[in-house]
Formats: structure tokens, C-alpha cells, sequence
């Protein structure tokens, strides 16, 4: 894999993601890029070109971005086929992507990579950056910020709700050494902000 092709999966990623406003940016996706090197770093363990590009590539199939998961997947494929990618690297890739998702809910992964990728895109949704993302997505949703009572209105959910089914659940999902090391202080924070946001919104003075 060369350097050309990841220049070209960085252009194909910033023309399709770079005006994103739920989270889901080039920005997040280049943070995940750097997190991902990063722990395969100091892990030592994983193909690292591999790592790089599914890392790059991560966002484009997922529902959240497009009409249809399938449209997603069509637009990546797409993209593969002019790029001339080989056809193990492209499987590699597709597996990666396709089990790393929160929602598929899958724990137990068969690759290094995948876990590095998995680790490194879920470090990205805690800490100070994943509240800053959580709420942008709430908001692009139109959820509420929080409702005490929102749990009996079907079919909402408030952001702040999203911190106890998603967000505080990651540090214990985690594979690598290294990204649970990085996580502690991520969870942390997450926990400080949401006893400030209670006494916050009760007006505890």
C-alpha cells in the first residue's frame, strides 16, 4: 500500500465527509487516523497501512451519513473499484468497517486491526471531544439536551441519556492496553461534567 493511496482516501474522505455536522467530519476522522497509528505504535502489533486506510475509511458506510447503510457501502465500493485497490486489502478493510460499529454490537473481534481501528474510533466518542460530538449529533437529531422524564416519550432520546447507554460503557470495551490507558482520564472527565451538569441544571447554588 502506498502513499499515493492514502492521499487519495484522505481527498475521497474530505469531499464526502468535510462539511459534516453531527461529529462525523474530517476532523473526527483524522483524529482516529492519528489514535489508531498511535496504538499500533506502541503496541507494536498490526499492519499499520492497513490500519491507516480502514481507519480513514471508517465513516463512509455508516447509516448515520447516508440514505441507506447500502448506499454507504455503494459509495466505498465505488471508490475501491476506481482505485484500484487489491482484492485482499479491500476484504481486509470491508471486515474491519463493518465490525467495528457501536451498534452492531460486536465484542469479540478475529483481527488486530479491527481492535486497534474499534479502540482508537471509540476513544474519540469520550473525554472532552466526545461530549463536544455527542451533543452536535443530539442537536443534528433534534434531541433534547435532557429531560428528566424523557424515558416515558417513545422515540426520543436526550444527550444526556446517551452518556449511560454509549458513552460510559466504552472504557470497559476497550482491547488494547494502550487505549484503555488513554480512556481513564476521558472517563473521568465525562463523569465530572455530568455531576456538574446536575447540579447546573437544578440550580444548585
Amino acid at each position: 500500500m502506498n502513499i499515493d493511496l492514502i492521499e487519495e482516501a484522505e481527498i475521497f474522505v474530505k469531499n464526502r465527509l468535510g462539511n459534516d455536522i453531527t461529529g462525523h467530519d474530517w476532523f473526527h476522522i483524522d483524529r482516529v487516523r492519528k489514535l489508531a497509528l498511535h496504538i499500533a505504535k506502541v503496541e507494536q502489533r498490526g499492519h499499520v497501512p492497513t490500519i491507516e486506510l480502514a481507519a480513514l475509511l471508517h465513516d463512509i458506510p455508516d447509516r448515520k451519513l447516508n440514505s441507506s447503510e447500502a448506499d454507504g457501502w455503494r459509495l466505498l465500493n465505488e471508490w475501491f473499484f476506481h482505485s484500484k485497490i487489491e482484492k485482499q486489502t479491500i476484504d481486509e478493510i470491508t471486515f474491519i468497517i463493518d465490525s467495528i460499529s457501536y451498534s452492531k454490537g460486536q465484542s469479540r473481534l478475529s483481527s488486530i486491526e479491527a481492535k486497534i481501528v474499534q479502540d482508537a474510533d471509540r476513544l474519540d466518542a469520550i473525554g472532552a471531544i466526545g461530549i463536544a460530538r455527542t451533543f452536535a449529533y443530539g442537536g443534528s437529531a433534534g434531541n433534547p439536551i435532557y429531560h428528566p422524564d424523557l424515558n416515558t416519550i417513545e422515540g426520543k432520546q436526550s444527550t444526556i441519556q446517551h452518556f449511560y447507554d454509549k458513552l460510559l460503557r466504552i472504557a470497559d470495551q476497550l482491547h488494547t492496553k494502550t487505549a484503555k490507558d488513554l480512556a481513564k482520564k476521558r472517563h473521568l472527565y465525562m463523569q465530572e461534567f455530568l455531576q456538574q451538569f446536575y447540579i447546573e441544571w437544578d440550580v444548585q447554588i
